[in-house]
């Protein structure tokens, strides 16, 4: 694989050791714990771009939006905790590049850190829109986006266009609705979620947020926007106008690895990684921004979710630490959630637009149902609302690879004994 074996062989780590992680927030934050965890008592360099402590993002669309949660419900540690990481903690810093062959990183201030081992956390950023948008039309990835977002939407009355169904989109939605403003989703795919969890899901979501007054328009893409000193609509690819005081664009992220072209890091949507989650001697991506391969996916995969960058922290730190060549493969099954109105969506796996799709309990019309998704006869999937539990009893079978036919008999039993 291109790339991989460039720079210096990666030395053992010892007490004289130094690892520099670039991105302090979620992912970030655990590889640090878990260098520490595992008796780790060399210097770590944790450089993060925000002026702030590492933070949890998913409640930024939704109990920080809402303002049920202040600033200060949001940190992942408190600062107490992390100093006892003892860290060299950089905060308010941009990594321009990285020196593979001199094992270093260099800052936009100039100066240099230099290192035995990386760790690349840089996660993603929104995808922008890609023309030039009026005032008020906003994306949200940070605290500070939800901050601005928020005084946007007021208290009610305000008109909010959210352009995008994913999971951000729909999450935000359900809150500005809850506020009281007046919410229209644009989607260009059939359903909502259509892309990362499949029309199943995306058909109840539709129904749920159609049941809460939210207007969902699927089939149609946005061509621009009305508006100079404000945005005051949405114009959709017909040619009609949606009236919007303040619009969220939410049309998927980027992964953040400007700073490593020309590394010599294998780049491709992400940072290309082997099962380990290596992408060369001594350095390791996680997160949003690592690219690996999975069992349940049908090639290399980038994932966004939660769960998935807090265990790949956790794996990073095993697989600097092990000996040469005894790294284990990272096979964390993933699991994510939202939680949308009075609904909770559930998936394990990795579920696909394309996926061979048998309700096993429930129903999509009650609003609570679970879904197994297959793929050639393999169980990827399982998806779900408001059946938490239910959910969650078919992890097993996604670990050992089980077939659809396993699942669809597992439920059986499930509504039987």
């Amino acid at each position: 694989m291109a790339g991989r074996g460039e720079g210096a062989a990666a030395p053992e780590l010892d007490a004289s050791s130094t690892v520099v992680v670039v991105g302090a927030s979620l992912s970030g934050l655990w590889a640090c714990e878990g260098l520490r965890t595992a008796g780790f008592r060399g210097r770590i360099v944790l450089l993060g771009e925000e002026h702030r402590l590492p933070y949890d993002r998913p409640p930024l669309s939704k109990q920080y939006l809402s303002g049920r949660w202040d600033a200060g419900r949001l940190l992942l540690r408190s600062p107490d905790r992390v100093g006892s990481l003892a860290l060299d903690l950089r905060l308010g810093v941009r990594v321009a590049a990285l020196d593979l062959a001199r094992r270093a990183v260099a800052l936009e201030d100039a100066t240099a850190v230099a290192f035995d081992a990386l760790v690349v956390a840089t996660g993603a950023r929104p995808r922008p829109w890609p023309a030039t948008a009026p005032p008020g039309v906003l994306t949200l990835r940070t605290l500070d986006d939800a901050d601005v977002l928020r005084s946007e939407i007021g208290d009610g009355g305000r008109r909010l266009v959210v352009v995008g169904g994913g999971f951000l989109g729909m999450e935000v939605a359900a809150t500005a609705r809850a506020l009281g403003a007046e919410v229209a989703v644009v989607e260009p795919l059939a359903t909502p979620l259509g892309r990362v969890a499949g029309p199943v899901l995306g058909e109840a979501v539709r129904s749920l947020h159609e049941a809460h007054g939210v207007s969902v328009r699927t089939g149609v893409g946005v061509s621009g926007f009305v508006g100079s000193a404000h945005v005051e609509g949405v114009v959709l690819d017909g040619g009609e106008t949606l009236p919007a005081d303040v619009v969220l664009v939410a049309i998927g992220v980027e992964p953040a690895t400007e700073w490593l072209e020309g590394s010599g890091l294998s780049l491709d949507h992400g940072v290309v990684c082997d099962a380990t989650l290596t992408a060369a001697p001594g350095v390791v991506a996680v997160g949003d921004v690592a690219r690996f391969p999975h069992a349940l996916a049908r090639g290399p995969v980038r994932l966004e979710h939660w769960t998935n960058a807090a265990e790949h922290g956790a794996h990073a730190a095993r697989t600097l630490l092990a000996a040469p060549g005894d790294a284990p493969a990272y096979e964390g099954v993933p699991y994510f959630w939202s939680d949308q109105f009075d609904a909770k969506l559930q998936a394990i796996g990795i579920p696909g637009p394309d996926d061979d799709v048998v309700v096993v309990d429930g129903s999509i019309a009650s609003g609570r149902f679970v879904a197994c998704h297959g793929r050639e006869g393999s169980l990827v999937a399982v998806t779900g609302v408001g059946m938490p539990r239910r959910i969650v009893s078919y992890r097993a079978l996604l670990e050992r690879a089980s077939s659809l036919e396993d699942a669809v008999a597992l439920a059986e039993s499930l509504r039987t004994g």
